[in-house]
């Protein structure tokens, strides 16, 4: 079975339908079908919850948490592990915290990372990306 960890960038992408929202729509999808496995960072998925509170206000803030709950998505605590691996990226490359623990997730999990986001380029060659 196919492992995808969705990305903040991705989900944003989905949800103002941008480009790549099409190909974060089959990837969901294919996790509703059974045929995926997919994970979100909780990390990520604060990251997404500041940027709608920041962008919008509560009430679409708190829609988002009520849609993502009904997706076939497993959010992810930030265990040591996780958060050791999002250090070490976050060290040696420039991304975002946030990024390093999307990309810790995928290393972890064995999964394809799910983002248009071009600061993971230079995780390429640590981790499968899935560009949308």
């Amino acid at each position: 079975m196919k492992r995808y960890v969705l990305d903040s960038y991705a989900l944003i992408a989905y949800s103002r339908e941008e480009r790549g929202a099409e190909a974060v729509a089959g990837i969901i999808d294919d996790g509703l079908h059974e045929k995926a496995e997919l994970y979100l960072s909780v990390i990520n998925w604060g990251e997404i919850y500041y940027i709608t509170l920041r962008n919008f206000d509560l009430k679409r803030a708190d829609l988002f948490k009520e849609i993502i709950a009904r997706y076939p998505i497993t959010i992810v605590e930030a265990n040591k592990e996780l958060t050791l691996q999002a250090a070490r990226y976050k060290a040696y490359h420039k991304i975002s915290l946030a990024d390093a623990f999307a990309a810790a997730l995928a290393k972890i999990k064995k999964a394809q990372l799910v983002t248009g986001d071009k600061e993971f380029k230079s995780l390429e060659n640590e981790i499968k990306i899935n560009w949308i």
